[in-house]
């Protein structure tokens, strides 16, 4: 099957084919004719089954006829994050091309006045989060009463963020004879409750997971200590053949420290994660994007709604704590029939997280067991290093152990703990001790209670 047997238009079918795609995915096959004939329609899918292409495509198709008025968009789409907004948004932008339809984005973390002033043009595609929508509605910048067509996206994220009320208080406001598209990765009650109450006989279309169809995805395990990690990924990024990769961490803190270190070792490398501004977030993936940058350090933020073509290497620096986080982040390489290399981090903490992975997509990861030269390096480097920086990796990683070993004394080791008391015996000695340039290093020492070398107390 090719796209020109769906029913899309000559203009739309040189776009696409401009953008190198030839076959539709699944659930494009199935839901464009639906979508063409103005039924509503219930997509379980997940990212990386070309899901965006299924409504972007017909919409532009349909939306061809007709005109906008000011403030009154002729249809909505509704995305739980900016990321995946601004990812739809890319999306008309390619395959409108050939269409002259106007588009406006409406996303938290930019300017208000912009956003206004597109509105009052008229646009025929609005692209929003429920948030800012709701916010500009109020202020009486939005009319919805000309909405034509209504996409709910990723509705089981929208549940997640609690977003539901938004979406059932802003389908409350648009017209009732409109044609409603809701996709999520799964149904659970409340949104099944939403579609049976805003949907009318919609068609059902269910793709399998991306976990159970990544067959282009080569899945490599690499089990280690946590203080090996940075010696690993270095001597990965070297030896593999890492055109555009991305280096997941499960917290911000790790993003930019990883950055900065992978920076200093010379490497092309940016960051993205939660605590950046919207502006920030969409210059670092364009530099990434541009091939500017080709190594990518991201949070989890950014594991739905990085949409890059190309990406050969997905690296798991951390090992994510629930499984469907896992599926999403491998699901940024090998997309649209590409191959990919997907690593994964696996501390003996990780057992857990990694068994449930497992029995999530069905399968066992290969084992890849880090080399012993990753080993003696990441030893050399433990020796060469500040031992400052080493306690801190370890507190990154294992953030509820930071009291859990204890001095002789009875003494939490850790020294920085905001409960401690300030006048006690023990922060006196420690004090007295740090004067005379002797540190006690019992989070490198275990529980020795002598007399401490000089060089132990390096970076205190």
């Amino acid at each position: 099957m090719t796209f020109a047997d769906l029913g899309l238009s000559d203009e739309l079918l040189k776009a696409v084919d401009e953008a190198g795609y030839t076959e539709p995915t699944p659930i494009q096959a199935s839901a464009i004719p639906s979508v063409l004939m103005m039924r509503d329609l219930i997509g379980v899918a997940q990212t990386g089954t070309g899901k965006t292409a299924s409504f972007v495509l017909p919409m532009i198709d349909i939306l061809a006829h007709g005109r906008s008025r000011a403030r009154m968009p002729r249809s909505l789409i509704l995305e739980p994050t900016r990321e995946l907004a601004a990812q739809v948004a890319e999306n008309f932008e390619k395959y409108g091309k050939n269409h002259k339809l106007t588009m406006a984005l409406l996303i938290g973390g930019v300017s208000m006045g912009d956003q206004v002033k597109a509105l009052e043009k008229g646009v025929d595609v609005l692209i929003a989060t429920p948030g800012r929508l709701m916010d500009l509605f109020d202020r009486g910048n939005i009319l919805l009463n000309g909405c034509e067509l209504l996409v709910i996206d990723e509705a089981d994220r929208m549940l997640d963020m609690g977003f539901i009320p938004d979406i059932e208080s802003i389908c409350s406001k648009l017209p009732a004879t409109r044609q409603t598209l809701l996709f999520s990765a799964t149904m659970p009650g409340p949104i099944k409750k939403l579609a049976d109450k805003f949907l009318s006989n919609p068609k059902h279309i269910e793709v399998a997971r991306p976990a159970t169809a990544a067959k282009n995805i080569d899945q490599r395990l690499v089990k280690l200590s946590a203080r090996s990690k940075k010696a690993k990924l270095r001597e990965l990024l070297e030896s593999e053949n890492v055109q555009n990769g991305i280096v997941f961490c499960n917290r911000k803190t790790t993003v930019r420290d990883l950055n900065k270190e992978l920076k200093r070792r010379g490497f092309a490398s940016g960051e993205i994660h939660g605590d950046m501004d919207q502006p920030a977030r969409i210059a670092e993936l364009n530099l990434f994007k541009s091939g500017e940058v080709n190594i990518l350090v991201a949070s989890d933020v950014a594991a739905r709604g990085i949409d890059v073509k190309g990406v050969s290497h997905v690296f798991n620096y951390d090992c994510p704590w629930h499984p469907d986080d896992y599926v999403h982040r491998i699901g940024r390489t090998g997309r649209a029939g590409a191959t990919g290399v997907a690593y994964t981090f696996v501390t003996p903490d990780d057992e857990e997280a990694l068994e449930n992975i497992e029995k999530l997509i069905g399968t066992k990861i290969q084992r890849q067991d880090s080399d012993a030269a990753t080993k003696d390096t990441s030893s050399s480097e433990k020796a060469a290093e500040p031992k400052q920086l080493a306690i801190s990796d370890e507190r990154e990683e294992k953030p509820a152990r930071s009291n859990r070993s204890r001095s002789r004394g009875g003494r939490a080791k850790d020294a920085s703990t905001p409960s401690e008391d300030r006048t006690s015996p023990s922060r006196k000695t420690q004090s007295d001790t740090r004067a005379d340039g002797h540190a006690r290093k019992s989070d490198v020492a275990g529980d020795w209670n002598g007399p401490v070398p000089d060089f132990l107390s390096v970076g205190i």
